[in-house]
């Protein structure tokens, strides 16, 4: 079955550009902002609640999905800075990068919003971020003990990531 893109779930995921504990951490979000998943790997300093973090990260999202919406040179409606917009609505941005961190992201047709940030020098990750995202559709979507919108809590979909983001570069 295929869900974004390419084929079905293989054992062979993406390769990733290095080897190496690059990923700091990853935040997956409902099209409500209800974060479903967070998970952290190498992140040394914590300076805020999981609850507002939860927030700025989907509010730092939000803010730069409308802005590059309002900048689409190829748009003539516009609409308003600030209004929420459909998965898939306007321009959209894949990453961006500081001097301490890159952040990836992802959403899916459903509004799912996968987040990914790893070291600066990290290559383009969405391919593997697609196949994040086709991982919980196969260990989190299809499980029928899940109901959509809860948090998860899935132990296979929690250790294959794991495994797999521990050797993007």
């Amino acid at each position: 079955m295929q869900f974004f893109g390419g084929t079905e779930i293989s054992p062979s995921p993406p390769v990733p550009t290095a080897s190496g504990n690059n990923a700091h951490m990853m935040y997956v979000f409902n099209r409500n902002g209800v974060c479903l998943l967070y998970r952290e790997w190498n992140r040394p300093l914590k300076t805020l609640s999981p609850q507002q973090d939860h927030k700025l990260m989907f509010g730092l999202l939000f803010s730069l999905k409308s802005l590059t919406a309002k900048m689409d040179p190829t748009s003539v409606d516009k609409g308003n800075l600030g209004v929420p917009q459909l998965p898939g609505q306007g321009c959209s941005f894949h990453s961006f990068r500081t001097n301490t961190y890159k952040l990836s992201f992802m959403e899916s047709p459903s509004g799912i919003k996968i987040i990914l940030v790893t070291h600066p020098r990290t290559g383009d990750l969405r391919d593997s971020l697609k196949y994040i995202y086709n991982l919980y559709v196969e260990y989190v979507v299809k499980n029928p003990l899940y109901s959509p919108g809860t948090l998860i809590r899935s132990e296979l979909f929690n250790k294959t990531v794991d495994q797999y983001v521990r050797g993007l570069g």
